[in-house]
């Protein structure tokens, strides 16, 4: 098949001046900052549940009620604090959100780190990510793509909106696609994951 890589970075330059007129470049900072190697007990609970609570589910749902998620399972400051507050934190999020595997994924997942320890959670991500990953409750192989990009790995998601955009220009998914507009503008993969999906998802036919 034939890939149109022009038409590929026009629509990526469609999707930064999208990102730039809706105020949305703390977004596309905070992806560009984030390393594999760096990431907090804290912010892999929070990233975890919030890959979760997005399957299926379209992000903007997800978006209204996780502030007051976070705060249910304190607001994601140790897994140990989560594990021994656990009926609280479960019934107290199923207020805002009524999906119970979901919420018990998230408590099952802080429970494994109280129990084996940061330490040892992050070193066996480190050590083979995917792998690691798609280990976790409710993390199936698509989302642990997701999952693996917020936490920093410079990847891209199997996500459907890139997928359809990967097919329209010739390329096998969108891995292979952010990865040829990786290489075409300087930006790293997991960056023009973010930017072309938050453009497309957010305006439905554009591509």
């Amino acid at each position: 098949m034939v890939t149109d890589l022009a038409g590929a970075v026009r629509v990526l330059s469609l999707a930064r001046d999208y990102i730039h007129r809706a105020g949305l470049q703390s977004e596309v900072e905070w992806q560009r900052s984030t390393a594999i190697a760096g990431f907090t007990e804290s912010e892999f609970l929070r990233e975890s549940a919030w890959v979760i609570l997005c399957s299926g589910f379209r992000e903007s749902v997800v978006r209204r009620v996780f502030d007051y998620i976070s705060l249910c399972f304190c607001d994601w400051e140790s897994a140990t604090a989560i594990a021994e507050a656990k009926s609280l934190c479960i019934n107290s999020a199923s207020r805002s959100f009524r999906n119970e595997t979901k919420l018990t994924a998230i408590l099952t997942i802080a429970q494994m780190v109280h129990r084996n320890g940061f330490t040892a959670v992050k070193a066996a991500v480190l050590a083979d990510p995917i792998k690691e990953l798609a280990k976790l409750p409710h993390i199936g192989p698509i989302t642990v793509w997701h999952l693996a990009k917020n936490l920093g790995l410079d990847v891209a998601k199997p996500d459907r909106h890139l997928v359809r955009v990967a097919r329209q220009f010739g390329y096998t998914g969108a891995a292979q696609l952010c990865a040829a507009l990786a290489e075409a503008s300087g930006e790293q993969i997991k960056v023009i994951d973010l930017i072309v999906w938050r453009y497309v998802a957010d305006n439905p036919g554009v591509v």
